[in-house]
């Protein structure tokens, strides 16, 4: 099963964990348009067959490596770039903010064999909003899919160990001295950065602070935009360890 940073979680009839996204139901919706990108060309084919059962996924394109993907992401500018982290000529990681500066809108999930922690700290870094082991099953990627394009960020659970763990790592160095002074953030911009962090999602944050969804988006947005950041996984990260907020890490 899939971390999730946000969607509501319920169980099914036999006690599995079920992922149920925010915001109107899918055949309301636009189909989510999809970039699939990894070097092995049965991979590809094997994800578009599934995606393609999907009512309310369309696989816009496919690309063979990190430079054909910047390529094509330009050309159809995806809602979602499904991305392997290791390819020839050039790497997802690496791909990843060329990708954000032509098409901003696109979010990318790293699909992948690795499980090293340098590979996802970079793929964050580099503005990825997800980072999922290609062990998952084909269920969990069409429920990831739906989650990121409605704004989460989601990890697989033995990455998710590792990123907590890092968490932890970062608070307790205290000794580690500053270099440049965090940003200043509003009162109300902490309140939704932690509220972020503990993993409710726009919905529920908005109920919280008795706000709309769309000023919960643009506080988002004004956090993203003060810290410099992509992603709302990243912003909780950078908040963590320039100690903006204290949270309980277990």
């Amino acid at each position: 099963m899939v971390d999730t940073f946000g969607p509501t979680m319920a169980r099914g009839p036999r006690g599995e964990a079920r992922v149920i996204p925010s915001g109107p139901p899918p055949e309301q919706r636009e189909p989510i348009r999809v970039l699939v990108v990894d070097d092995h060309e049965l991979f590809r084919r094997g994800l578009e067959i599934v995606l393609a059962h999907e009512e309310d996924i369309e696989v816009v394109g496919e690309a063979g490596d990190g430079a054909e993907a910047v390529e094509k992401a330009a050309d159809l500018l995806p809602d979602i770039v499904l991305m392997d982290v290791r390819m020839p000529r050039r790497g997802g990681i690496e791909a990843c903010t060329s990708i954000k500066e032509v098409a901003p809108s696109a979010r990318i999930i790293m699909l992948t064999i690795s499980d090293e922690e340098a590979d996802l700290y970079d793929a964050i870094k580099a503005g990825a909003t997800g980072y999922l082991l290609k062990e998952i099953s084909t269920d969990e990627v069409t429920a990831a899919i739906r989650a990121v394009a409605d704004g989460q960020s989601q990890i697989s659970p033995s990455m998710a160990a590792k990123l907590l763990t890092e968490f932890k790592s970062l608070i307790q160095r205290t000794d580690e001295r500053r270099l440049v002074p965090a940003p200043k953030l509003t009162d109300r911009e902490l309140e939704v950065l932690k509220l972020v962090a503990t993993g409710r999602n726009n919905r529920d944050i908005a109920k919280e602070l008795f706000i709309s969804e769309n000023t919960v988006k643009n506080h988002v947005r004004n956090i993203l935009e003060k810290l410099q950041l992509h992603s709302r996984m990243e912003a909780v990260v950078y908040a963590m360890r320039e100690k903006i907020l204290d949270l309980e890490t277990g």
